[in-house]
């Protein structure tokens, strides 16, 4: 595939915008109703656990109607082939394994620097829990949110919009949906920037890979779950580690909206320039 190149088959639909902006909505609305009983059944469930069976049903539902999705709005008869999960093993694996390199490689660098500058220690805590939970955010994380955003979303609005505007698009409403707002002060900026980096990075990196969604499940997965393993069971950052570094939301900073976490996804983004598209 050439540099630039739109990694997707041409379609005869054309969904609507209204249908792309209350399709996932009603889906997570009805997650959230089919999971109110349950506050009857099981009332020692707290509120954010009962709001998790509504997400993990209105993921459900997000798999059980994606197929009649495409047929009906984007007129396409092999949807999983199209979102790029349904491919021949070898390539699903390399795009796959290049994601999760690229993750432990970003993973690295950041903490090396944080180490190296004092903001953090090596410190030995890791155990088959701490890798158990990062397991399953790579899993859940990756899967669920490059399915919804880099999969599905950036579908619609490429059979919508010129392609580089249906990128944008899509990694600023991923980094809006997140709850960047929660964080105080200037670091609330920090982290919308760098989630929009990284909308735009996972979507080249798709790109990269011809329209697998492999590779960005693992970028993505990788860099959720190793950075849940790294800080729980590898490193311990330090008191006075500064926001601007190590990322805002102390004591558990997210350092996509720190300057290490700029500077590794705009390489990933400088690397990858040519497959932009128009």
């Amino acid at each position: 595939m050439a540099p630039g190149a739109r990694a997707r088959i041409p379609s005869r639909g054309s969904p609507h915008g209204l249908g792309t902006l209350l399709y996932v909505p009603l889906l997570y609305g009805v997650g959230w109703l089919i999971s109110r009983p349950l506050a009857l059944l099981a009332p020692e469930l707290r509120a954010d656990q009962l709001n998790l069976v509504g997400l993990i049903l209105a993921l459900v539902l997000l798999l059980l109607t994606l197929p009649w999705r495409l047929k009906q709005a984007w007129g396409e008869s092999k949807p999983w082939q199209r979102l790029g999960l349904v491919m021949p093993l070898p390539p699903a694996l390399k795009a796959l394994l290049r994601g999760l390199l690229k993750a432990a490689g970003l993973l690295g660098f950041l903490a090396m620097v944080l180490i190296a500058t004092g903001a953090a220690r090596g410190s030995w805590r890791l155990d088959g829990g701490i890798a158990l939970n990062g397991l399953a955010l790579l899993a859940g994380v990756g899967f669920a949110e490059e399915l919804l955003f880099r999969g599905w979303l950036w579908g619609e609005l490429e059979l919508q919009l010129k392609a580089r505007t249906a990128l944008l698009l899509q990694a600023v409403i991923f980094a809006l949906i997140h709850p960047w707002y929660r964080t105080e002060g200037p670091g609330a900026i920090g982290q919308l920037g760098g989630l929009i980096m990284l909308g735009i990075a996972l979507a080249l990196q798709r790109r990269t890979d011809a329209g697998a969604l492999w590779g960005a499940i693992g970028l993505h997965g990788g860099l959720v779950g190793g950075w849940f393993v790294l800080q729980m069971g590898l490193i311990e950052l330090s008191a006075g580690a500064p926001a601007w570094l190590s990322g805002p939301g102390a004591p558990n900073p997210n350092p996509i909206g720190g300057a290490i976490g700029w500077l590794g996804l705009a390489a990933l983004i400088w690397v990858r320039r040519p497959h932009w598209g128009r």
